[in-house]
């Protein structure tokens, strides 16, 4: 969510010489954008204070590494005017960033490891490029080394108990195991919600950070929406399920291209200078807030 301020940030670098009334427009779209974020803070009890305390956060780390001058961060007296924060606040909110103690940190599970595996390395899966089915111990490939290898310190007992659960796999006649799921959804919904804001969220708003930035050099990023407000709502039950299908064989099909290059470049041996986060995104929206400020 603090992505959202971060774009308001970049933003501010052109806002300063357009017309108040511009200016006015983006803040209107932004307590639009806002709404469905302060939805998810106040189901978990977050209030006001708490989140200007991530906002001023957020307002601090974005000027003083994105505007400081010749290669160099932005100076405490450049940030406070900049932010309108006092010095005295901006210097606390740089040695709280410092401490790492606002770090966040989204981890795949053991089982979503194992899960990506399966489906990526050739010795898991068959000439078509499908996973195979795997006995669960004895000679040759099993889903026992799988776990050994990809699966941490989880016995693969455990693993296989954990992965039925959650239907990531099923069972055949035989007692070898069947892959069920291209990929693991967490079923909490606080992982859920973390891993959503941190690679959907935050992916898509440093896309349109990007693409509205003037200083960009290397040209825009792809982002596609599709839109229409011509439907009817007895059509929206279908045209969700339509847009599920569609999108999930989309994220699959781009899954295979990550795999393929994992597998050609063998990424795990490059050294961290050598690699980079990416995401591709495509998504379903129906609007279902009736007190959202804008028109269609």
């Amino acid at each position: 969510m603090l992505v959202l301020f971060l774009v308001f940030a970049q933003l501010d670098q052109y806002i300063s010489p357009m017309q108040e009334k511009l200016k006015q427009e983006v803040l209107n779209t932004f307590v639009l954008v806002m709404r469905p974020i302060v939805r998810i803070l106040l189901r978990y009890g977050i209030g006001y204070r708490e989140f200007a305390e991530a906002v001023k956060t957020a307002f601090v780390d974005v000027a003083s590494a994105d505007f400081g001058l010749r290669g160099r961060p932005t100076n405490i007296s450049r940030v406070a005017v900049m932010t309108g924060l006092t010095r005295k606040e901006v210097k606390r909110l740089r040695d709280k960033i410092a401490s790492g103690d606002s770090k966040i940190k989204v981890k795949t599970t053991p089982l979503a490891d194992v899960l990506h595996h399966w489906h990526a390395q050739s010795e898991f899966i068959d000439s078509s490029g499908r996973p195979l089915v795997l006995p669960f111990t004895g000679e040759g490939t099993t889903f026992s080394e799988l776990v050994k290898k990809y699966g941490g310190d989880i016995p693969a007992g455990a693993m296989r108990t954990e992965m039925k659960r959650v239907g990531a796999i099923t069972e055949d006649e035989n007692g070898n195991l069947v892959v069920a799921q291209r990929a693991f959804r967490p079923g909490n919904k606080h992982e859920k919600l973390l891993m959503s804001l941190v690679h959907g969220v935050y992916a898509f708003l440093s896309n349109v950070a990007h693409n509205t930035d003037e200083n960009v050099e290397d040209g825009t990023w792809p982002q596609k929406v599709a839109f229409t407000k011509l439907l009817r709502n007895q059509d929206t039950a279908q045209l969700r399920r339509i847009a599920g299908d569609r999108i999930d064989a989309f994220a699959e099909s781009v899954d295979d291209i990550f795999i393929g290059h994992e597998a050609l470049h063998e990424p795990a041996k490059h050294s961290s200078d050598d690699k980079n986060a990416i995401a591709v995104g495509i998504f379903y929206f129906e609007e279902d807030d009736d007190n959202a400020n804008y028109d269609w």
